[in-house]
């Protein structure tokens, strides 16, 4: 029997999926008012109740639950616009600040922190946002709000319309990223992730993944951040890697040998990782098992360089990537720092210049990291045609730009076609 429901103040309004006779669902809604303990969430991103009975405990799980709904205020100071989507930990919406505009919130999953464990917990990150560089997302506040759930902490930070570097490389559809976009997007992670690794002490990111680099457009051009600096570390490891498909393969091994056996080193690895994904559509080492990467089994094969799949890669930049993967941290770049060094020192060749038009991956495209979703041709139709206009009303062109990043993302091809509009729009030309 699974229970779906609702989990309020009073306790849970349950119901059943089977069918029930009346009283034995009566029944097991008093056990789980008077037994169920707070809400949690598992490795897949659901909420569950567990019901601790004498002899035993029954987790039921809570379907589309969200911890906030759009159109609520928060604080009197947030007005919830948009759910944006979810974690391993967190949850992510778009918030209008009454008087600073749009920003992101997000509301961690982890039950019951106080307001001091809030701030600790974001220490690294707040240090990083005073230093203020252009790669590192910025963290504006920290608080506590009060969910269906309960208590739950939440912190604010800048909005980035383009999202996760995820949604920038699933939308390219079956065309790969080109050579010169990926070592870019690269060296401004890099850049960003250097600061942090030339603190003392070096602070380690130890989730480095496209879900945590936000990509978008500014004045300049493509610009990417880095973002959840320190928050892995107060998550159970064993939750991070199961909370989204190829996590594990931007853990570095040693950290499978041995728990929070994390480094400079270790974020290298998964430095790596985004780069040979970018480059091919392919994870690496993208055929071991799940056990054969915790069992460190799989590092008696030889690892293809990324050339070997896209022909467009040089072999400069094969080498780059395949030091960032050395199994061993001792044959590593020992920091982003290091790693840096080599990227801004390569220079694309004729055999790089081949577009992503032009590039096409060899299998089912962007599977990588899980199931693709169908592709929104009408939405995203109807936000560029939105944006175009709004581009031409006086003091709308960062909406405009807003929304046109938000089709990217929707639908492949648009970003080749009007990424030059966005730029424009960002430096306040409407082109």
């Amino acid at each position: 029997m699974t229970i779906i429901g609702k989990i309020s103040p009073s306790g849970p309004s349950l119901r059943a999926r089977n069918s029930l006779k009346h009283n034995s669902r009566r029944a097991c809604t008093r056990r789980l008012k008077r037994n169920f303990q707070f809400p949690y969430f598992d490795g897949q991103n659901h909420a569950r109740v567990r019901l601790v009975a004498p002899s035993r405990q029954i987790d039921f799980l809570i379907e589309d639950m969200k911890l906030l709904r759009e159109g609520q205020i928060v604080g009197n100071t947030y007005e919830i616009e948009k759910f944006l989507g979810e974690g391993a930990f967190a949850e992510v919406y778009r918030v209008k600040h009454r008087f600073l505009g749009r920003q992101a919130m997000k509301v961690l999953k982890l039950a019951g922190m106080t307001l001091e464990e809030t701030h600790e917990m974001l220490g690294e990150a707040i240090i990083l946002s005073r230093i203020g560089h252009p790669n590192i997302v910025r963290v504006f506040n920290a608080d506590l709000i009060e969910t269906e759930f309960g208590q739950c902490a939440f912190f604010t930070m800048e909005y980035v319309a383009g999202g996760s570097l995820e949604s920038f490389w699933k939308s390219f559809g079956a065309a790969l990223v080109p050579v010169e976009t990926s070592v870019d997007i690269l060296r401004q992670v890099c850049r960003g992730l250097s600061v942090a690794h030339g603190e003392k002490p070096p602070i380690v990111h130890r989730d480095i993944a496209p879900q945590n680099i936000l990509v978008g457009y500014d004045a300049g051009g493509l610009r990417a951040r880095v973002s959840d600096f320190g928050l892995a570390k107060r998550v159970n490891p064993l939750t991070l890697l199961v909370s989204a498909r190829g996590r594990k393969r931007f853990k570095a091994p040693e950290v499978f040998r041995q728990t929070n056996n994390d480094s400079c080193a270790g974020d290298v690895w998964a430095l790596g990782c985004t780069l040979h994904l970018l480059l091919t559509d392919k994870l690496p080492y993208d055929d071991a098992t799940d056990d054969e990467l915790e069992s460190g089994k799989f590092t008696d094969r030889n690892l293809e360089p990324p050339s070997a799949i896209n022909t467009s890669v040089d072999s400069r930049l094969d080498r780059i990537v395949l030091r960032a993967l050395a199994l061993k941290p001792k044959d590593r770049y020992a920091n982003a720092q290091q790693m840096l060094a080599d990227l801004e020192t390569w220079k694309p060749t004729s055999k790089n210049k081949a577009s992503g038009k032009e590039s096409y991956s060899s299998e089912l495209s962007k599977g990588a990291l899980g199931p693709l979703s169908t592709p929104d041709e009408n939405s995203a139709k109807k936000l560029v045609e939105k944006a175009i206009k709004l581009a031409h009303v006086s003091g709308k062109l960062i909406e405009a730009a807003d929304l046109m990043e938000e089709a990217f993302t929707k639908s492949s091809g648009l970003r080749e076609k009007y990424d030059y509009f966005v730029q424009l729009w960002r430096q306040g030309k409407v082109g």
